[in-house]
């Protein structure tokens, strides 16, 4: 395991979403400089986007550049930095199909081969690489290992594997250093608006109905974000090179036993009510992450009570929310 990276600079980019903003907050915190860079795409509120780096933006060791990937020189920004983390990317399964899918494959394919392009010029310590379960659609098994076949039934699990694939290809062509990180289901603090997690808890304060997509049985591991930005720290720090890697929290669960949980800690009754399933929706995850564990030292901290409890808290601390 490598520690070469003290005071070095780091790009990433989607800085100013859920996971890049929590990211930059780390690495600044830890003494690196970073450039942040974001073009606040408009899938929800960028008043949102400026409020998770408001602090960020105050920080001596942060730069802030608001730019496009697909029109940006960037190898004038990959050209500065050690390390390059991409986070950017198009969210969202069930918004990918149809029209819009244009707008997945721009940001989450050619912005890619954009940046990588940009990397194969220059001398990276890391590439890390943010991809999605999603990748495996209905996986044959559970939980789910790197080496099974990735299905995705999504268009936009389709563009984060042809994301997985690009960097493959430019690590074996170019000796791009990569590292591919497959998340599972994200929450916490800042989560997106569209969300499950966020919109369950919101609805629950406003003693609203929660809005179920199926029977409420299906199951997702979920992964608190700290430990998502621990596992990109390990990433970084690992002298592992073409490889990827499942990040889970190793809570997987139902929607039911989450919705459940929330009860319990807002000490309230939750009004549910269930509408047909949503194309895309995959029916469970569950991630082996034995791999990361072994080469990277991952091991995730946060438990599920904690974590619903860590976001209900900032949800109320962040949003005109009155319980009723």
């Amino acid at each position: 395991m490598s520690t070469a990276f003290d005071k070095k600079r780091v790009l990433v980019t989607g800085c100013a979403g859920f996971i890049g903003s929590h990211l930059c907050e780390r690495l600044v915190r830890d003494g690196y400089d970073v450039v942040g860079v974001d073009c606040f795409t408009d899938y929800y509120p960028r008043a949102l986007k400026e409020a998770n780096i408001e602090w960020l933006r105050g920080q001596s060791n942060f730069i802030f550049v608001e730019a496009n990937l697909l029109n940006t020189d960037l190898l004038k920004l990959v050209e500065a930095v050690d390390v390059v983390f991409h986070q950017a990317a198009q969210a969202g399964v069930r918004a990918s199909w149809g029209r819009d899918f244009m707008i997945y494959t721009e940001n989450n394919v050619l912005a890619t081969q954009r940046l990588l392009e940009a990397a194969r010029e220059v001398k990276l310590k890391k590439f890390v690489y943010a991809s999605s379960s999603s990748v495996y659609g209905d996986a044959e098994s559970y939980p789910t290992a790197e080496d099974l076949k990735p299905m995705p039934i999504s268009p936009y699990g389709v563009t984060k594997l042809a994301g997985e694939h690009l960097c493959a290809l430019y690590h074996k062509s170019f000796g791009v250093p990569v590292i591919s990180l497959r998340y599972f289901t994200v929450y916490g603090p800042r989560q997106r608006p569209d969300m499950a997690f966020n919109k369950f808890i919101k609805a629950m304060l406003q003693n609203q109905e929660i809005v179920v997509f199926g029977d409420g049985d299906q199951t997702r591991d979920f992964t608190y974000i700290n430990d998502i930005v621990e596992a990109n720290i390990l990433a970084m720090r690992s002298d592992a090179s073409g490889e990827i890697f499942n990040i889970g929290g190793g809570s997987r669960v139902t929607v039911g036993e989450i919705i459940r949980i929330m009860e319990q800690i807002l000490v309230k009754k939750a009004k549910v009510g269930h509408i047909e399933t949503q194309k895309g929706d995959v029916r469970h995850t569950a991630a082996d992450i034995t791999k990361a564990r072994s080469l990277l030292k991952y091991e995730p901290k946060f438990d599920l009570q904690m974590g619903i409890a860590n976001e209900i808290n900032w949800l109320r601390t962040n949003f005109p929310i009155q319980d009723t």
